[in-house]
C-alpha cells in the first residue's frame, strides 16, 4: 500500500530530492490532482526565479575581506588573565541554565499554523504595501486576470473582498512565496493614503481554526483558517479597528468554501 503523499514530498519533488520510487508516487498524485499540479508548479517556478536571479551572485569569487584565512590573519585576541575566563564561563553558564529555556518562545518564531500565517502576512506587508512604486503585479482594473491567479495560486475559487463600504479600495494584488507554499496578497488603500493586506494561502496545519489577533511592530492584524484556507488581513492601525474589516473579509470568503 503506497504512503500519502504529504506536502514534505511535494516539497522533494519540487527539488528533485525524492527516491525514484516515491518521485513515481507524486506525479502519479499531481497527475490526479489538478490544484495540487498547480501548487507544485509554481513552487517550480518560483524557485526557478531564485535561481536565474541569485545564480550570478553565487557565481562571484569571494571578497578578500570575507575570506576565512584573512580573517583568521588579522584576528588579534585580547589577552586575558586566566581568572576572567573562568569569570565569564561562571556567567555564561549561569545565564544559561536560569533563562535559556525561559527566553526560548521569544527567540523562535512560529513555524506553522495560522501564527506563522500571521508572521508572513506582516512581512509581506512591510515587504510590499509600503513600496510606493509597484506594491502589486496585476492591477484591479484587470479583474479577471486578478482572480484567476488567486484561485490557481490558492487551488480553489477565488473571491476578492469588496472594501469599499468601509472606505479601501482595490489597488491589486501578487503571488508571493513563504516558507509554506505559495501565498496571494490584495492591497488596498484609502483617500488618506493608507494602506491594507489581506493575505491567504493554503494552510498544513491549522486549516480550521477562529478567528486571532496578532501585533508585529506597528502593524496588527487578525488571522484566521477556514477548510484548508489560512486569511490575514494587516495594517498600520490598532487592532480594535481592523476587527469589523477582517470581520468584513471572513464573511466574503467563508460565502466562496
Amino acid at each position: 500500500m503506497r504512503k500519502p503523499v504529504t506536502e514534505d514530498d511535494i516539497q522533494g519533488y519540487v527539488d528533485n530530492q525524492l527516491p525514484s520510487e516515491r518521485r513515481d508516487d507524486v506525479e502519479a498524485y499531481l497527475d490526479a490532482n489538478g490544484a495540487e499540479a498547480a501548487r507544485a508548479a509554481e513552487f517550480q517556478r518560483q524557485a526557478e526565479g531564485l535561481r536565474a536571479a541569485l545564480d550570478p551572485v553565487a557565481r562571484e569569487p569571494i571578497p578578500v575581506r570575507l575570506n576565512l584565512a584573512h580573517i583568521a590573519a588579522n584576528r588579534q585576541p585580547e589577552r586575558l588573565p586566566k581568572w576572567r575566563y573562568a569569570a565569564a564561563a561562571m556567567v555564561l553558564l549561569v545565564a544559561g541554565a536560569a533563562g535559556g529555556w525561559s527566553v526560548r518562545g521569544f527567540s523562535m518564531p512560529p513555524s506553522e499554523g495560522v501564527a506563522a500565517l500571521a508572521q508572513e502576512a506582516s512581512a509581506t506587508y512591510g515587504t510590499f504595501a509600503t513600496d510606493a512604486v509597484r506594491p502589486v503585479e496585476v492591477r484591479a482594473d484587470d479583474m479577471g486576470e486578478l482572480t484567476s491567479l488567486a484561485s490557481a495560486t490558492l487551488g480553489k475559487k477565488a473571491i476578492l473582498p469588496d472594501l469599499s463600504q468601509a472606505g479601501y479600495r482595490l489597488m491589486g494584488g501578487r503571488v508571493i512565496s513563504t516558507t509554506h507554499g505559495p501565498g496571494f496578497m490584495l492591497v488596498y488603500d484609502d483617500d488618506k493614503g493608507g494602506r491594507l493586506v489581506v493575505m491567504a494561502r493554503h494552510m498544513i496545519v491549522d486549516q480550521n481554526k477562529p478567528m486571532v489577533p496578532h501585533a508585529d511592530g506597528d502593524v496588527n492584524g487578525w488571522s484566521w483558517a477556514n477548510s484548508g484556507t489560512g486569511y490575514s488581513v494587516v495594517a498600520p492601525r490598532s487592532s480594535e479597528s481592523l476587527h469589523p474589516l477582517a470581520d468584513q473579509v471572513r464573511a466574503q470568503v467563508t460565502t466562496t468554501l
